[in-house]
């Protein structure tokens, strides 16, 4: 089993800080997703190694661990409790000593530790209780959509630590929101269960709508003709389009609510939230005579009033 440096797969250094290891593994995780590099096995692994490591290093006291126990950090608590110190069985090693775990307050003949950790400390680096079941690391994994795919309620195919899941997205999901998916992460050690996976929606908004919250706005052009006179002008939804009346003399700047017409609030059925269009005014071009007359004709009449 190769050892896996997991600064080195972040690109950071041990002294980075919570913040930095965030910020490398968003990174590093947009760079390698399956999704953006398919049927490439190097990014694939890669992707593994990063999430791997963002698990750990993301995790204050699992980190600790890692820095003192390296691959083997998750037995760290049977260490602690045997007394043993990696720095100080390597000291003794060096000083040509051969001691057995049972120096140290503990029996330790299994063989279930990484072979990374017996290259290491040798045989007293086995633990005896290799029975024991360990649940599997929680993953963290990280999935873009559109605006219009987050509207509606639909499934989707994963590929999650190398294996295909296929789950069901509910509509209105906001950019940065995180879903636990139970049982999805690293398989366990020993027939323990399996870890969580904690899914990060990327929401892409290439619409003409702004989103807050499940608020919608949106500019809407109004011809110089219907906001002076008014009328009815079609506005776009995610429903389709739907037809308003406008007022006589309507102001550019003038809002108005579509109530029910904004974004589905997330798991519950039928609800939605509002939009809100503002009205821009869109001036006539490319007049023909007899439209420049009767401008000209107006404009008379405005200036002899």
């Amino acid at each position: 089993m190769d050892y896996i440096d997991y600064y080195k797969a972040l690109e950071i250094t041990k002294a980075a800080t919570e913040a930095e290891i965030k910020k490398a593994y968003r990174k590093l995780a947009r760079k390698y997703h399956p999704d953006l590099n398919p049927n490439d096995k190097e990014a694939e692994k890669k992707f593994k190694e990063i999430n791997e490591a963002n698990e750990v290093l993301s995790n204050p006291e699992n980190r600790k661990k890692y820095d003192k126990y390296g691959k083997d950090w998750k037995h760290a608590d049977e260490f602690e409790k045997a007394g043993y110190n990696p720095n100080q069985q390597q000291s003794r090693q060096q000083q040509g000593g051969n001691q057995s775990y049972s120096d140290f307050g503990g029996d330790f003949s299994g063989s279930d530790f990484s072979d990374f950790f017996n290259s290491m400390y040798g045989s007293a680096g086995r633990s005896s209780r290799s029975q024991a079941k360990y649940r599997g690391q929680d993953l963290n994994a990280e999935l873009q959509l559109d605006l219009a795919s987050a509207y509606t309620t639909h499934k989707q195919n994963l590929t999650v630590n190398g294996k295909n899941i296929r789950i069901t997205i509910p509509a209105g999901v906001e950019n940065g929101q995180i879903i636990k998916i139970p049982n999805h992460g690293a398989p366990g050690a020993n027939g323990g269960p399996n870890g969580d996976l904690y899914l990060t929606f990327l929401i892409d908004n290439n619409s003409d709508f702004k989103r807050e919250g499940n608020n919608l706005y949106a500019d809407v052009d109004l011809d110089l003709y219907t906001a002076i006179l008014g009328g009815e002008t079609n506005v776009n939804t995610f429903d389709g389009k739907v037809k308003i009346k406008v007022a006589p003399e309507t102001q550019p700047g003038t809002k108005v609510k579509l109530k029910g017409k904004g974004f589905p609030v997330y798991k519950k059925e039928n609800q939605f939230g509002d939009l809100y269009i503002t009205y821009t005014l869109k001036l006539p071009t490319k007049l023909s005579e007899k439209e420049k007359e009767l401008f000209q004709e107006l404009a008379k009449l405005k200036n002899h009033e």
